[in-house]
């Protein structure tokens, strides 16, 4: 099996990516999908994290209201650096655990999390290839704005937070340039996935 990690910045495509790996065969995971279900009631997050933040976070069901946490942590460096030590661990099991099970199930298999801050966190190391989707900053703002209904500077903040693309490329073994067409993602994205199916040699590379 090839681990493969897909990271970028903000609103630069990455997820269109992860579904087009997807429907072309890859066993691809969402991390922000499982730092949801970490905060969830009953999740390995939870309790920690209701208690560094305090009820204040909670939604009348009992819930982490993660608007109200956001809000809590964004312009805080110290309150981010805090939920990050509580959910990543969190996060980094469910990938881990997730990886194993593909792999019993598809030894052959092309393994792909797709997650925003692998390479901040340094959790890019645990996969064999790293897949870096990049565009323009003026389309990330753009496309960001359009998204999540935020205003630009709002955006520019979130961008600020991230390591910058012009860096995350030094650790990346294949870039997407998303900047262009969606038909010429998509060719990008096929290439790669042959270049993939390629290096894998059904786990001989491992």
């Amino acid at each position: 099996m090839l681990c493969i990690g897909l990271t970028g910045g903000v609103a630069t495509g990455k997820s269109t990516v992860a579904r087009e790996l997807s429907r072309l065969g890859c066993r691809v995971l969402r991390a922000d999908e499982l730092g949801h279900a970490v905060l969830l009631k009953g999740g390995e997050a939870y309790a920690p994290v209701v208690k560094a933040f305090g009820r204040k976070i909670l939604a009348p069901d009992g819930q982490i209201d993660r608007q109200r946490l956001a809000g809590i942590v964004f312009h805080n460096e110290t309150k981010l650096k805090l939920l990050n030590s509580l959910v990543h661990p969190a996060v980094f099991s469910r990938e881990e655990a997730w990886l194993r099970q593909v792999e019993d199930v598809d030894p052959c298999a092309l393994a792909v999390v797709e997650a925003a801050i692998l390479i901040e966190t340094g959790s890019f190391r645990r996969f064999d290839k790293l897949v870096l989707a990049v565009c323009d900053e003026e389309q990330q703002i753009e496309r960001a704005m359009a998204r999540d209904g935020t205003t630009r500077e709002e955006v520019l903040a979130r961008i600020r937070r991230q390591m910058p693309l012009i860096d995350k490329k030094r650790f990346a073994d294949y870039l997407i340039d998303t900047s262009r067409t969606m038909d010429d993602t998509i060719a990008q994205v096929a290439r790669l996935y042959e270049s993939l199916r390629s290096v894998n040699a059904c786990g001989n590379e491992r």
